[in-house]
């Protein structure tokens, strides 16, 4: 287990290429959990730029790109050359990209809080009752704060009934907020693909994110952006990992954010048996390091 980014580069390779040309990182559980950015993490993404190369934060945020900026601001998050970060791609940037192609139609049923409308601001689609949609849009749940996936079956025991598909804008089952547990749409989208319901995913782990994120990185970097070469960082491993792996993008857990207990988290560091019991869980590999937080 690594104590900070610092241990990445202890041993720089003699004569050879940098070990990263670029890094994808997760936002919510290792920038910050919700209500405040976490302790050393805003130094230690500049210290990171400054070694690994551009840094494009990666998330399974249900909105635009451009709709998460201002919360990142807020806790003290910036762009540009003296920045923190060079760009932001979203689950939503995919989701709005596949609902503006009109394949799945132009009525929906949302899923979700009003608050993830900017997804469709600007489109030309209607929002109608679960009878009169062509399609379902998850964004979340109504009320993340006391509902469970468990609140919505009788709801989507209709969406089966009618044969709607479902599109997932945020592939996540949960995330914390302010240290709680809340549950997010992956896991509304995963209760009813249990049905049998038809649902497509957008975001991590799924590829075509991470496409448009290697592809961002080559326009940065002049060149093509080898995946083997970016590291991809993130707290949760059945996707920020996940993810990664599947692309043959080195992997950095951080162990602090929605895997803490499960992790068994001391003062020695992570607990080597719990993590292999996590991943096994979660079908993934061992990440590539372990780190405790995002610090330096």
């Amino acid at each position: 287990m690594l104590s900070g980014l610092r241990d990445l580069f202890a041993h720089p390779p003699e004569g050879g290429e940098a070990p990263y040309a670029g890094v994808i990182c997760d936002v919510w559980g290792v920038l910050h959990d919700g209500v405040a950015p976490y302790p050393g993490t805003p130094d230690a993404l500049i210290r990171l730029r400054q070694h690994a190369g551009p840094v494009i934060l990666l998330s399974n945020a249900p909105r635009p790109s451009e709709s998460i900026i201002p919360q990142l601001t807020r806790f003290g998050y910036h762009s540009g050359p003296e920045g923190h970060f060079d760009r932001i791609i979203t689950s939503g940037d995919a989701t709005r990209a596949a609902i503006a192609s009109g394949a799945y139609g132009n009525v929906l049923l949302h899923i979700g809080p009003e608050r993830d409308m900017p997804l469709l601001e600007g489109l030309e689609i209607e929002r109608a009752s679960i009878h009169d949609s062509q399609f379902a849009l998850c964004t979340g749940l109504f009320d993340d704060e006391r509902e469970t996936p468990v609140d919505y079956n009788d709801l989507l025991r209709e969406l089966l009934a009618r044969k709607l598909p479902m599109l997932c804008a945020n592939p996540d089952n949960v995330v914390m907020r302010g240290g709680k547990m809340i549950y997010c749409a992956g896991a509304v989208a995963r209760a009813y693909a249990a049905m049998g319901g038809a649902v497509t995913f957008f975001g991590k782990p799924y590829p075509g994110v991470y496409r448009l994120c290697l592809d961002a990185l080559g326009e940065m970097l002049g060149r093509a952006a080898r995946p083997e070469r970016v590291l991809a960082i993130g707290d949760a491993l059945s996707t920020d990992i996940a993810g990664g792996q599947a692309v043959n993008m080195p992997t950095l857990l951080v162990s602090g954010g929605i895997h803490q207990e499960e992790l068994a988290l001391g003062e020695t560091g992570v607990n080597l048996p719990a993590l292999k019991e996590a991943c096994v869980k979660a079908d993934v590999a061992p990440p590539s390091a372990v780190i405790p937080r995002c610090i330096w």
